[in-house]
């Protein structure tokens, strides 16, 4: 099959599309033929992309947590789905991702895609609405008529976030690049372009994807009593208020019960760009430059 692989640690620059071996589905896993996938940016940061759980060197690999394809084969064990059926769903950290003709996934980590669902929009949609899903309602605890404030809005998980709290009865403040204010305020955000301009002090949560300064200075800002999630680090400690960092889990149920919403028209992930599998170095090299709203999409089948 062909895939985009890493030979050793490093950046976009180390990626290379190279023929590579199918994998075979272990117990409870699935096979499954990728027709698109999606990636975060900073995943060739993570420890995760370069060793197993017992901490071994596992190069080359190959990145991407998010797939929207077709089960070609069933592993032991495996239940949920079956052979020809259409699914979508993220992979483990710690193995081989999506960027590649086919994956090996565990079963129990995909949905069966809604059939109005094209795999483009099914591949930018698990990591975006699990992770949003996840932070608001799940550890942030976010209740109709309350506000959000979203830290680094622009993103794919940014502005499903903001859509998510505005469905949800909630007032919301994202915090973004300029590049992103138009999409965003016309799902229904305030729009500002740093904290200190923001007003953080009127906020029930703030939703962080950014880290370090941006969110050091939003949780000095942040009324007392208020909680701080985020899926960069831990938020700085303060008795006055909550914080939290997660990172986000596979989960059918909620997978299923997102899609549906997408399928129905009341939420949309924003796709920025969509990009050949060959050319998947490129994609990473563009969502590390910035100025992209939304996720990129590899087109692992064209057709």
């Amino acid at each position: 099959m062909r895939a985009l692989r890493a030979h050793r640690r490093g950046g976009p620059d180390v990626l290379v599309e190279e023929d590579a071996p199918i994998p075979s589905p272990g117990t409870g896993d699935v096979l499954v033929r990728v027709h698109a996938a999606s990636f975060t940016p900073t995943e060739l940061e993570w420890p995760s992309t370069w060793i197993d759980r017992a901490g071994r060197d596992r190069l080359p690999s190959i990145p991407g947590h998010e797939v929207s394809g077709v089960v070609t084969a069933l592993g032991y064990g495996a239940t949920g789905v079956a052979v020809g059926d259409a699914v979508y769903g993220l992979t483990d950290w710690y193995r081989d991702g999506t960027a590649a003709e086919y994956v090996a996934v565990e079963a129990r980590n995909l949905a069966r895609k809604p059939d109005k669902l094209d795999h483009l929009t099914g591949a930018a949609l698990p990591m975006v609405a699990l992770t949003a899903q996840q932070a608001l309602f799940d550890h942030g605890g976010l209740a109709r008529g309350q506000a959000v404030a979203v830290l680094g809005a622009g993103g794919g998980v940014g502005t499903f976030a903001v859509q998510l709290a505005r469905a949800a009865g909630a007032r919301v403040v994202a915090v973004a690049r300029p590049w992103a204010s138009d999409i965003l305020r016309a799902f229904g955000a305030e729009v500002f372009a740093d904290v200190d301009g923001a007003p953080l002090a009127e906020m029930d949560l703030i939703f962080d994807l950014v880290g370090g300064e941006v969110l050091r200075r939003a949780c000095a800002i942040v009324r007392g009593g208020a909680t701080v999630v985020s899926v960069v680090e831990n938020p700085p400690a303060d008795v006055n208020r909550r914080g939290r960092f997660f990172v986000v889990e596979p989960s059918r149920p909620q997978l299923r019960e997102l899609g549906d919403r997408v399928a129905a028209g009341a939420l949309r992930p924003v796709v920025g760009a969509t990009w050949p599998l060959r050319d998947g170095r490129a994609a990473f090299e563009a969502k590390h430059r910035g100025g992209q709203p939304g996720k990129a999409v590899l087109l692992v089948d064209e057709s």
